[in-house]
């Protein structure tokens, strides 16, 4: 229908095409509803007051939930090992951590490339060469990226919590392929990554006891934290400046009222004849 009233566009009068074009913008869209989303609940954050910071732990415990469960899958390759530094551990246990992966790198002076163990200015490791080979592994579907997946999702790391803790079996009359399974919170309802999670999936090194719910709730943290790695340096300078601007703002209204107060104060009086 759009190609012919297009064609009528072309070929007729200017009123006759207008009332064309008219036409087609009378058509009506197809919106596509999806009755299977559910919204996430809103969890308590400590990270989201405006003087509130991460939390080093959580942040700790959710890299390592990436490092053993996430990062089979998924890449992280907005963040650099330097930028743990002080964060989820010391300069020395990242480095450690870093030579524990092998990188390709060069071309060296004989112009091949060699393997080498990363550095702390190298990239997270991503678990495939390219897309192609994440495709190949994971059945046509490509494991997106995290690093921005908190800002790349409505409601966030609210979202990341509940898609990891919102696996379940699918409502009656709701049919799944296999190898999908079935989560209210994703588009759908119907996602290809099987549940990630499981109790006691990890091990904590502080003896937290690694559920499902802390194991998502650490990692959401982590990846939001990734998201807007400047995010507790940012509150501090604002912090400063904001406390900068206000006392300048006090010296200035003092400045003024002590330069003024003798010429507002005086008085000017004419004396006729003079």
């Amino acid at each position: 229908m759009a190609s012919q009233m297009l064609a009528f566009a072309k070929t007729s009068r200017p009123v006759a095409a207008a009332a064309g074009v008219a036409l087609m913008a009378s058509v009506p869209a197809m919106t596509l509803l999806d009755e299977d989303l559910a919204h996430p609940p809103s969890y308590p954050w400590r990270h989201r007051g405006f003087f509130a910071s991460f939390d080093c732990g959580a942040l700790r415990r959710g890299l390592q939930v990436y490092r053993e469960v996430c990062s089979t899958c998924h890449s992280l390759e907005r963040i650099r090992w330097r930028e743990l530094v002080g964060v989820t551990h010391t300069k020395e246990e990242v480095k450690d951590m870093a030579k524990e992966v092998e990188i390709t790198d060069g071309p060296n002076q004989e112009g091949e490339m060699f393997e080498r163990p990363s550095k702390l200015f190298d990239k997270l490791p991503s678990p495939y060469s390219n897309i192609q080979q994440g495709r190949a592994a994971n059945g046509g579907a490509y494991p997106p990226d995290l690093s921005l997946m908190v800002k790349a999702r409505h409601e966030g790391h609210d979202y990341v919590m509940a898609l990891l803790t919102g696996y379940m079996d699918p409502p009656a009359g709701k049919i799944i392929m296999e190898g999908r399974h079935y989560n209210p919170y994703f588009p759908g309802g119907i996602i290809s990554m099987p549940p990630p999670l499981q109790d006691d999936g990890v091990e904590y090194e502080d003896g937290t006891v690694a559920s499902i719910a802390q194991q998502a709730r650490d990692v959401a943290q982590f990846l939001n934290w990734a998201a807007e790695p400047e995010s507790d340096e940012r509150k501090k300078n604002a912090a400063l400046h904001m406390s900068a601007l206000i006392f300048m703002a006090l010296g200035a209204g003092y400045s003024k009222r002590v330069g003024w107060a003798s010429r507002k104060a005086r008085k000017i009086t004419y004396i006729k004849g003079m």
